[in-house]
C-alpha cells in the first residue's frame, strides 16, 4: 500500500515573525564584535612574533605567527559565512 506523501516546502522571510528585525540587529553586533577580535588576536599574535623573532625566541616566535594566521584565517570565515550560508541555502533549495 503506498501512501502518498504531501509536497512541503518552505520560503525563508526575515520579516514572517516579530523580532527579526531585533535578531538581525544581533547577527550584525556579534559579526562586528568577532571581527574585533580577530583583528586585536592579529595585532597582538603579530606583535608577539616580532618581538619573539627579534630576540631569537624560535618558540614564542612560532606562536605569536601561528596566532597571527589563525586570527587572520578567522576573521576570512567569519566575513565569508554569509556568503557561504547562502550559497549552502541555494543549493539545498535547488536538490530535489
Amino acid at each position: 500500500m503506498n501512501i502518498p506523501i504531501a509536497g512541503v516546502s518552505a520560503t525563508p522571510d526575515p520579516s514572517a515573525l516579530p523580532g527579526s528585525n531585533v535578531l538581525q540587529q544581533i547577527v550584525n553586533g556579534v559579526d562586528a564584535w568577532a571581527l574585533a577580535i580577530t583583528l586585536i588576536g592579529t595585532f597582538v599574535g603579530a606583535a608577539m612574533w616580532a618581538v619573539a623573532s627579534h630576540t631569537s625566541s624560535h618558540h614564542y616566535a612560532a606562536k605569536g605567527r601561528m596566532a597571527a594566521l589563525t586570527s587572520a584565517g578567522a576573521a576570512l570565515v567569519i566575513g565569508a559565512g554569509p556568503a557561504l550560508v547562502n550559497f549552502f541555502a541555494h543549493l539545498g533549495a535547488t536538490a530535489r
